[in-house]
Parts: structure tokens; sequence; C-alpha cells
């Protein structure tokens, strides 16, 4: 029996241009337990990709400010303060980089994402004012609400669908899959992560990108 997984997307999932790489569409539909997607993504991109991929709906977004597990939905994070910090940097000459549309907050539930053009420094300084952390996920600085982690997102999902997180195989590339690593039995680092990632990390792998998690997936497949 091959082990339940928890994968990050972006960075593990994708190609080096943040292009999902195609070869999950083979793996993760096969897949013979669980397939949990945690993510520093708004909501409805996990949603969708499970739709698109054909696995059941279990997601971990918004960095663990949001989980969907067995039909229910659960949120975590003070929106209306990463708002109102996110407010007060614009106001002081920031910018979060995103244009009008703004289609990557848009959608977003418990949190603020803000571009990495953005004056890191100011936005650190407004959020440590409202009591908010930034976390570098070398895709966006997110701007939430301390002690909501994918690693809690991941305890809750496992105390709905009565698992053990010691279970789950985890695998991600960013600062913010360290709480992810800490809570599953096995964590790995794909070759592209960061040093918070790999410190955290039980295995970093010599392989980066999807080639990195399907060289995973494939040896739990031939070892279990």
């Amino acid at each position: 029996m091959v082990p339940p997984l928890v994968l990050d997307i972006d960075g593990t999932l994708t190609d080096a241009e943040g292009h999902l790489d195609p070869r999950a569409f083979e793996v993760l539909p096969t897949w013979d337990a669980p397939v949990i997607l945690a993510t520093g993504k708004a909501f409805p991109y996990p949603v969708s990709l499970c739709h698109y991929l054909g696995l059941p709906q279990t997601v971990i977004a918004e960095n663990g400010g949001v989980v969907l597990a067995d039909g229910e939905v659960t949120y975590a994070g003070d929106r209306e303060a990463a708002q109102a910090a996110a407010d007060e940097f614009i106001a002081r000459g920031g910018d979060l980089g995103w244009g009008d549309a703004d289609t990557v907050n848009r959608w977003r539930d418990t949190e603020i994402a803000v571009n990495l053009d953005a004056d890191e420094a100011l936005l650190r300084e407004v959020a440590a004012e409202f009591d908010l952390e930034v976390i570098d996920t070398g895709f966006a600085y997110h701007v939430k609400t301390r002690g909501v982690e994918k690693g809690v997102g991941l305890q809750h999902v496992c105390e709905t669908l009565d698992y053990d997180p010691a279970d789950f195989v985890a695998v991600g590339d960013s600062e913010n899959d360290a709480s992810t690593f800490g809570v599953a039995g096995r964590s790995f680092a794909v070759a592209n992560a960061d040093d918070v990632a790999k410190e955290a990390a039980d295995t970093v792998l010599d392989q980066s990108y999807m080639d990195g998690t399907l060289s995973v997936l494939e040896s739990l497949r031939e070892n279990e």
C-alpha cells in the first residue's frame, strides 16, 4: 500500500516557469491513497486542480487559512486585519504589485499576497504593527495571522478524515512547507527548495520541481 500524500503545488508540481507539469495527470489520479494539495494559493486554485485531476477535493489553501475536508470548509486567520495592513502599506507608498484586477487576492479569504517586487522592509514593518507575519514563499509575500500554517491544516484534515499525520509523506519547496514537514511522517524538499524548507525536511532531493516529486512517488510505489 502506498502512503497518503500532502503535496505543495508551486515549485513542487510545476516546472521552473511555474506551469503545472502534465505528468501530475499521470501519477496523481492513480495514487491509491489520499492526496492532499497544500498551497499558499487562494482556495479556488487547489479545488479546481483537484477537479481536473479527478481527485477528491481535500485541500489546504492560503497557507492553512482555508481547509476543505470531507465536504466541510473551515477558516483560520483574520482577512480584515490583513486587508487593513495592505491598505496601510499602500498608503505609505507600497504597491501590492498585481494590477487593478488583482486576481491573486480577489478570491483570497484569510490573508493578503504581495508581489515579490514590493518593498519588503516596509511590508514587514507595517505587518508587525498589525501583529501579523510575512512569509516569503518564493512566489509572493503572504501577510497572514500568526500561527496559521499548512501543518496545522494537515492536523485538521487528519482529525476530520481519521488519519494519522505520521502516515503522510510530504513534498514541498518553501518556507510555508516547513510546518507540514514537522507534522508529516516523512518529508522531502525538492532541490529548488529554499533554505528553510531544506532545513526542515527529512530528505533534500537531487532533482528539482516535478522531477523531484516524481522521484519520491516512484520510490514509494517501488518500495511499498
